[in-house]
């Protein structure tokens, strides 16, 4: 087995929040909410109506996403409606915290930027150290998750995947509580990997001069960031153009390293290469559309950063799917065991997933076929086939170095959401 060295310390920022985890037949059931005639992909919701055409938008596509919702009482309506549901269940949220719990678990050294009470500070590993304001007087922001299986039906539309809608409403003075504290505390702790995560929570809350001065005050923070730490940042699902830009201009040219699942990826393409923005990409996209968006955004961010004082080049990319892992490292980089941090990636999101740390084959299967190609571009493509005895296939292109692996596909969903975090940290936990 793969041995991290404890001294490996990472900072993981910002925030964190509660999550309560819903079963969305069981809420829609309960309260006998049929599905709308149109979906629609809102930027922000209103009401509960607006929920339900943006959860069907996303639903009939098995697609990951969350939104805004303006009106607060109705979120803390939604929030009590959906608390008396006996499935339902109260877990500790936000991206840093849950990449933070799993960099721990995989052997790191890491403090959190996040402010909380008392009481969610209780969910947090114990080895966590923990920087930012405590919310003695206060409660805790909190998030919906409406998840939903694999081929469930709602009226006429069913789900290809599993998958869950999240649903927001938090307040612009608590956008990045922790950052001040944080950001006083990197000199200090002189982190090999410094990870910035949670975005998401500030999407789409309307614009007011806190989040302006915020958003600045990160950007600010990342061009003060010792050249000795390597910066890793994790998209979120963005319906805000405006922060999907701010991320592009503001974050992106100070950062090493790059997570995010094919949603992300795909609407990151469209904005890089074509100016416009797609509402969701296909729940499963074949491995040749992401290879190449993969290689786009690379080449383009790269650019990016060139042209910006203190930039720094992108040198890493993770590209986490349902069905695999693809992972891009400059050849002349630090990044370390690539074809490991797949394999990893591969069977983080089993466990995961399944909620398992034993890997149970029978309750597991592999969505990829037994060959593929690695480009829509037939001159210079190749066909890589997989091998059973040793499935992870690695390759050097223009400078990089691509390693894919299939996904052990868990075959019995107990939890999606925070998937993507605890894969993307397992992986770069081997890199650093």
């Amino acid at each position: 087995m793969f041995q991290i060295s404890p001294n490996i310390r990472v900072a993981v920022g910002l925030e964190a929040w509660l999550d309560m985890f819903v079963d969305s037949s069981e809420f829609l059931t309960k309260y006998g909410l049929q599905p709308p005639d149109e979906p629609a992909s809102l930027d922000v919701l209103d009401s509960q109506k607006d929920l339900l055409k943006v959860f069907a938008h996303y639903f009939q596509m098995g697609a990951s996403s969350g939104r805004y919702m303006t009106n607060r009482s109705q979120f803390w309506t939604l929030v009590n409606m959906s608390s008396v549901l006996p499935n339902s269940k109260w877990k500790i949220g936000g991206n840093a915290v849950l990449m933070a719990n799993r960099l721990v678990k995989e052997g790191c050294d890491v403090m959190l930027g996040a402010s909380m009470t008392n009481g969610l500070k209780t969910q947090i590993n114990d080895k966590v150290r923990v920087v930012g304001q405590n919310l003695s007087d206060s409660v805790d922001e909190c998030h919906l998750l409406f998840e939903y299986k694999s081929g469930q039906q709602w009226g006429h539309y069913s789900a290809p995947r599993a998958n869950r809608f999240r649903v927001h409403s938090n307040r612009d003075e608590r956008i990045f509580y922790s950052l001040e504290k944080f950001r006083e505390e990197l000199p200090r702790y002189q982190p090999h990997l410094l990870i910035i995560a949670g975005l998401g929570m500030v999407d789409s809350i309307p614009v007011s001069a806190t989040k302006t001065a915020r958003m600045k005050a990160l950007q600010t923070m990342l061009t003060t960031v010792s050249n000795e730490t390597r910066v890793h940042f994790e998209m979120s699902s963005y319906a805000e153009r405006s922060m999907l830009d701010f991320v592009i201009g503001s974050i992106l040219p100070y950062t090493d390293s790059l997570g995010m699942n094919e949603q992300e990826l795909a609407k990151l393409y469209t904005v890089l290469q074509h100016g416009n923005t797609t509402s969701v990409s296909e729940s499963r996209p074949g491995l040749p559309t992401v290879l190449d968006q993969m290689r786009t955004v690379y080449q383009l961010l790269r650019r990016k950063s060139e042209a910006v004082s203190s930039g720094r080049a992108l040198t890493r990319i993770h590209t986490h799917t349902l069905a695999f892992q693809v992972i891009l490292t400059d050849r002349n980089s630090t990044w370390k065991n690539t074809m490991t941090a797949a394999a990893k990636a591969s069977l983080t999101s089993y466990r995961h997933v399944c909620q398992s740390d034993h890997i149970n084959t029978t309750k597991a299967m592999i969505l990829m076929g037994d060959a593929y190609s690695t480009s829509h571009n037939q001159e210079w493509s190749r066909k890589i086939r997989l091998k059973p005895d040793s499935p992870v296939s690695c390759w050097e292109e223009y400078g990089y170095e691509i390693c894919v692996s299939p996904v052990l596909v868990c075959t019995e969903v107990v939890r999606t959401a925070g998937g993507g975090d605890n894969v993307s940290s397992a992986a770069i936990a081997v890199q650093i």
